[in-house]
């Protein structure tokens, strides 16, 4: 079994204004005899301000990707600008540049976390969940009590179809933050895959309570409550927070969804989906 899950403007960027000054000097000035004029050094590229950088990390996700690509492009070195583009790149859809940014910005910085999970989460959003296997297993070694890497470890095993692996890094993610929603949740799409949609169900109902669920737990839950059959319920739970076209989509493969397999119907038609 392999799912994709993909756990999405313009820049707002300080501008340098050039104040031309005009020159009225009516000869240039002579250089001394044998001596070459040696040309004035470029002025050293400008980094953001840490207030700059807190903005941007507020902006959407096309905006943040022209910032934290100008940033890496000024210094490849720096790991926060490497992370900031890789992840705006995933959010936009497009994890193999995601990777690419990560695993460029892990050439100065092996041993980064915020790097090394954004690597994870792309080769995860791009469906390659073995390549992700590593960099996970690296952040659960450097930070053993972090629930991030195992909730990850989980999902990349799934799609390294290796079942028995999965199943036992999301219940360490769980063991290690049982009030976080998203380790909570991604168990939830595990048992969902093997078939399980009444025990996902539950995990699901359990995560959508915690304060850190967001629209993706509780679409997920719609999803998982509709596969059963329930589409009105399924229905009331996409509309709190879908704009009427999603919605409409989303019910619309629902109501195939169900048509083709039943209540017994697998969450393999939601490969493409969901996850982070």
């Amino acid at each position: 079994m392999c799912r994709k899950r993909a756990l999405i403007a313009t820049v707002l960027a300080p501008i340098a204004l050039a104040l031309a000054t005009p020159v009225f000097a009516a000869d240039p000035p002579k250089a001394d005899a044998g001596k070459t004029a040696k040309p004035a050094p470029a002025p050293e590229p400008i980094k953001a301000s840490p207030q700059q950088r807190a903005e941007a990390r507020r902006l959407d996700p096309l905006a943040q990707a022209a910032f934290w690509g100008a940033e890496f492009e000024v210094d490849p070195a720096d790991a926060e600008a490497g992370a900031g583009l890789a992840w705006s790149l995933r959010a936009l859809g497009r994890a193999d540049e995601a990777a690419i940014a990560a695993t460029k910005g892990l050439i100065a910085h092996p041993d980064h976390t915020g790097l090394l999970l954004e690597l994870a989460r792309a080769h995860i959003a791009r469906g390659q969940g073995f390549y992700a296997i590593e960099p996970a297993r690296k952040v659960a070694a450097l930070s053993p009590k972090d629930w991030r890497p195992l909730t990850l470890l989980g999902v990349a095993y799934e799609q390294a179809e290796r079942d028995e692996e999965a199943e036992a890094a999301h219940r360490q993610a769980i063991a290690l933050a049982p009030n976080e929603a998203t380790p909570i949740a991604n168990y939830a799409m595990h048992l969902a895959a093997k078939g399980d949609l009444a025990g996902a169900e539950a995990q699901l109902r359990r995560a959508v309570t915690l304060p850190s669920a967001g629209i993706q737990v509780r679409q997920n839950l719609a999803l998982v409550v509709g596969l059963q059959g329930r589409l009105p319920e399924a229905e009331k739970l996409v509309r709190a927070d879908l704009p009427p076209e999603q919605v409409a989509n989303n019910l619309a493969y629902l109501r195939a969804a169900v048509g083709q397999a039943g209540q017994a119907r697998s969450w393999d038609a939601m490969r493409a989906g969901g996850g982070r």
